[in-house]
């Protein structure tokens, strides 16, 4: 039988995880702890996976960028071509080996066979078409076809945001081993994102999720098992407790460096005449300084806020990238960077209270909460009880028993390192 590789990312899959599901520990792989790169957040992670390169070489700093032309921060972008680096199985698909990509970000564009990633229409008069993006483009409607039903990007992010998604992202891939049994396959699973900010590690409901997410994982190694493929199965960083919100959109609004427009009572940022602003992620925020002489001015009144770690130029932070802020902060263990400024609900622009991850200036894991009486989305950042960012609690990675040379790994750079000297080596 033909040789193939699945590999498999697993959102927040750390070793206390492991150890509170007799299911996951039971699957026929042996789980060993794995460094996450800095920031560990999802694109940064993702992005080195697949270059087997620093953030600082490959430039996905965060989830979010700052477009420093166009005055504009954006998140979620899924462009491929916003990061660097060859792609770590570049050289075997030139020889013949296919490709897949499911669910990762910043993959549309990239070069691979095979594609799925959500891309929902957002119709003009209000209202969404539910849909995926798929190369080819008839792979939507043959794995809707297989499934039976249709990508719900309601289950994926928000206050309806479910394991149900995640089973959705199993199922779906197992059809495509099915269908089409690409060489190689790589796919997300985002499960425990959603319990484990909402309840934190120690939550209630936090064992059955991961029981949920091994039931998930036990299919796809069945299915893996059957059609050839040796298997990874990797967690992009450990989720921590958080319990204090630190606002640093504040901090530079009351010093004067971060300018809102006022408009009909509501503040909004104005990017084009502020001299900094912190676009926030988790445990992380790159502040951006349009003025160099006004650094100086930006740690100043940062320095000593409740919360903060450390602040740090970007080479000073490990990421040296024209993407990176002029200053990186880091988050106290259980403190995180919220990114909204103002100090009263009415201030708050009209799209605080909803999904709306393209116009935020930062990552908003209050949208996982509903604001009573459900018509939008919770401004309470005290809800959040878990997050990600900082490096010092491991995440966790296992093989299956083709693949021991990688049993040796410790970090997530080593780790793509290794999956690209096999495919390499094996399947190119």
């Amino acid at each position: 039988m033909k040789r193939r590789l699945l590999v498999i990312e697993c959102a927040g899959l750390d070793m206390a995880a492991v150890a509170s599901s007799p299911k996951l520990a039971a699957l026929d792989a042996a789980f060993r702890p794995l460094q996450p790169v800095f920031p560990a957040v999802t694109c940064t992670a993702q992005a080195t996976m697949r270059t087997a390169l620093p953030p600082a070489k490959h430039n996905i700093i965060a989830n979010g960028r700052f477009d420093r032309r166009s005055g504009k921060v954006e998140f979620w972008n899924q462009s491929a071509w916003l990061y660097s680096g060859e792609r770590i199985w570049e050289k075997a698909r030139a020889k013949g080996t296919t490709v897949a990509v499911m669910f990762t970000q910043q993959s549309l564009g990239d070069c691979t066979d095979y594609c799925l990633s959500p891309a929902p229409i957002h119709k003009h008069h209000g209202g969404m078409i539910m849909a995926c993006q798929t190369r080819p483009p008839t792979l939507e409607q043959e794995l809707y076809d297989q499934l039976g039903s249709k990508f719900k990007l309601f289950n994926y992010w928000g206050p309806l945001a479910s394991r149900a998604s995640g089973e959705w992202c199993a199922k779906s891939t197992a059809a495509l081993m099915n269908l089409h049994q690409p060489d190689i396959l790589f796919t997300y699973l985002p499960n425990m994102d959603y319990c484990l900010q909402r309840e934190g590690p120690h939550g209630k409901s936090i064992g059955r999720e991961v029981d949920y997410l091994a039931d998930s994982l036990s299919g796809l190694l069945a299915t893996a098992k059957e059609f050839g493929y040796e298997v990874v199965v990797w967690g992009d960083y450990a989720i921590t407790e958080a319990h204090l919100p630190v606002y640093p959109n504040k901090v530079l609004l009351d010093a004067g460096l971060f300018i809102c427009r006022e408009l009909e009572g509501m503040l909004y940022p104005n990017i084009f005449d502020s001299r900094a602003f912190a676009m926030c992620d988790h445990q992380v925020a790159h502040v951006y300084v349009r003025d160099k002489a006004d650094v100086a001015a930006a740690r100043q009144v940062l320095a000593g806020v409740e919360g903060i770690e450390s602040i740090q130029t970007a080479a000073e932070a490990g990421l040296d990238s024209p993407e990176a802020g002029e200053l990186v902060l880091t988050a106290k263990p259980g403190a995180w960077f919220a990114y909204s400024w103002w100090e009263t609900k009415r201030q708050a622009p009209d799209y605080a209270t909803h999904v709306d991850i393209h116009s935020k200036i930062g990552f908003d894991p209050c949208e996982l909460f509903w604001h009573i009486p459900f018509i939008s989305t919770s401004l309470d950042c005290t809800k959040v009880k878990g997050t990600h960012g900082r490096i010092d609690t491991p995440a966790v990675f296992a093989v299956t028993a083709g693949l021991k040379e990688l049993e040796n790994k410790t970090t997530l750079l080593e780790l793509s390192s290794g999956i690209r000297d096999y495919i390499n080596g094996e399947l190119g």
